[in-house]
């Protein structure tokens, strides 16, 4: 008989006690505990098990759970004696940052302290205990949640140095999702700030504790940040910590389930004759050189309710990926553009994120992508210690599941002006004119801000940010009348963007996008009539031509820009005023 699923459940003991679906990963314990690393950073995409890995651990070490065998009999830890013998003989100080998701520093930082009290809550019968001193009790009282930035950074040191004075053993430390608060910052603009205070809190916990026997921090990024000489990574003091990224080769399958671990999975819920759909949809994560993992969550939620959809993918959010596409240059969008349509990636790869350097950096951007789970490594060209060149990775989109979610977000951008939008397309598509620039300037008027990064020492707005994030709506809404291709060779120049249609009986579009000069052009009809020229002087239209599409059946249109002003025409439509 198949177990049942458990949605959401995130705590091990709640899993086991229930009976519910779960595959066993507490060989995990044993490949950690074994590698004797002080202090491990270990990134996975966001419902990769992190938290629940974390709670396993907890359970196993803990003192709070002494004698609780029942939780761990019948799985792969349990078979070793040895480690039977260390379960729950071990202060643990377990916390998480996943719900730390603040619009400004004040709060993230209040925030952070409320966690803490928590932890001194749940300790509380340490401050009356004959291994405090008074010192100690003065201190314990000052931590709250607006306690001073020296006393917050202490507060997991002191509390180590509590606890193993009072167990007498040293503690082990777990901090799930450290990395969530620092996502938010960059988003929200309060970065520099959030970085010197979690500094300070991560060398105090982690480096200098002498009362630290081990700890784990788990989270989706490696960050870093920029000083005035290089870059440095968020941990740079912690020389004791070993990190685990998604392209390294420890604990490849403790987050995530093997293939095996899937069609296995199927066949306990009767569901064998779905494993090609499921590996089409749901495959793709790579860790180390452990390919075919897939993600936890889609899986669980597939066995649940036996529906194909985008189930990790819609989960949490997606806000900041979003952002960084839809605010990103024209080479950013345009190689999207080809991953969308299937086509791979080639660049280097720095597995410390730099968030403060995420506009318009492509190696940061893609490297995020990955680290998040939107992108897997298909082949990675590695050189030796000798060469200065850096390491090119080959990436394209994980799965079915992450395609068909990039494409919702796509539509998402246009969502407020969707009738608009919507009647654009149609207009462009009857070759009416009139009506493409009266939606197409709602639409401009409507969306453009929410492409403008607005952080541009100049201030000033690049209209090619909208309209490239334009031709990824054309790209995604047409595909299946057209094969959409921008920033190409054809003729004499690049175009911009050139529709192919897939039926001999629609006629084929190019589309020049030209931003307004004051300096050259006295009006916005000018730079539209330059737009119209120039694809005529490139000779644009030759790769239509060489596979047989008449002149005749080939449409041309100008986009003349001027901030959110827009004007479009087309060989033949009438001059028009500004």
């Amino acid at each position: 008989m198949a177990r049942i699923v458990g949605i959401g459940i995130q705590n091990y003991n709640e899993i086991i006690e229930k009976g519910c679906f779960y595959i066993d990963k507490t060989a995990f314990i044993k490949e950690w505990w074994d590698s004797r690393d002080s202090v491990t950073l270990i990134t996975r995409p966001r419902r990769f098990g992190k938290t629940l890995t974390m709670s396993m651990v907890e359970q196993f070490f803990s003192v709070d759970y002494a004698g609780r065998a029942d939780l761990f009999e019948g799985v792969s830890i349990w078979e070793q004696e040895e480690y039977r013998a260390i379960q729950g003989t071990y202060p643990v100080i377990s916390l998480s940052f996943a719900n730390v998701k603040e619009i400004n520093y004040a709060n993230t930082r209040e925030k952070i302290c409320q966690l803490l009290k928590n932890l001194y809550i749940k300790y509380s019968f340490l401050r009356d205990s004959s291994v405090l001193t008074d010192g100690d009790r003065e201190y314990f009282d000052r931590v709250s949640v607006n306690m001073s930035d020296s006393d917050a950074s202490l507060a997991l040191y002191q509390l180590s140095d509590y606890l193993h004075r009072y167990y007498g053993k040293k503690v082990i430390i777990l901090l799930d999702e450290y990395d969530t608060p620092m996502q938010e910052a960059y988003v929200d603009g309060y970065w520099t700030d959030l970085v010197a205070f979690t500094r300070s809190l991560f060398n105090s916990t982690f480096k200098t504790n002498p009362w630290l026997e081990r700890g784990i921090m788990t989270g989706i990024t490696r960050v870093s940040i920029a000083s005035c000489e290089a870059l440095e990574s968020i941990f740079s003091d912690l020389n004791n910590l070993e990190v685990v990224t998604t392209t390294s080769d420890k604990y490849v399958t403790s987050f995530g389930f093997t293939e095996q671990e899937v069609f296995t999975a199927l066949e306990e819920c009767g569901l064998g004759d779905m494993k090609a759909k499921v590996k089409q949809w749901y495959d793709g994560f790579t860790f180390g050189t452990h390919k075919d993992i897939y993600n936890p969550w889609s899986i669980l939620n597939f066995l649940d309710k036996e529906i194909f959809t985008t189930h990790w993918a819609n989960t949490s959010s997606n806000g900041l990926v979003g952002k960084l596409i839809r605010q990103g240059s024209k080479d950013i969008k345009t190689s999207f553009e080809a991953l969308l349509d299937g086509e791979r990636l080639i660049t280097p790869i720095d597995e410390q994120i730099v968030y403060d350097q995420l506009d318009d950096n492509e190696q940061a951007i893609w490297s995020l992508l990955l680290a998040s789970g939107y992108l897997k490594v298909v082949n990675y060209e590695k050189y030796g210690p000798k060469e200065i060149t850096e390491p090119k990775y080959e990436l394209e989109l994980t799965n079915l599941e992450v395609k068909i979610m990039f494409q919702n977000m796509v539509r998402g951008w246009f969502g407020v002006v969707k009738s608009d939008y919507n009647d654009f397309i149609k207009a462009l598509l009857q070759g009416d004119v009139d009506a493409m620039n009266e939606y197409m300037g709602r639409v401009a008027a409507e969306t453009f801000s929410s492409f403008d990064t607005g952080r541009r020492v100049s201030g000033k707005a690049e209209p090619e940010r909208f309209y490239h994030g334009f031709v990824l709506g054309l790209i995604i809404d047409l595909r299946d009348r057209y094969v959409i291709t921008s920033n190409r060779e054809s003729g004499f120049g690049r175009y911009d963007v050139l529709l192919e249609p897939l039926s001999s009986e629609e006629d084929a579009i190019i589309i020049e996008f030209k931003v307004y000069n004051f300096r050259r052009e006295k009006n916005l009809e000018e730079t539209m009539q330059n737009a119209l020229r120039q694809i005529e002087d490139k000779q644009y239209e030759t790769n239509l031509r060489a596979i047989g599409i008449p002149k005749e059946r080939i449409r041309k249109y100008g986009f003349a820009f001027d901030g959110k002003k827009v004007l479009v025409g087309s060989e033949g439509f009438p001059h028009m005023e500004e």
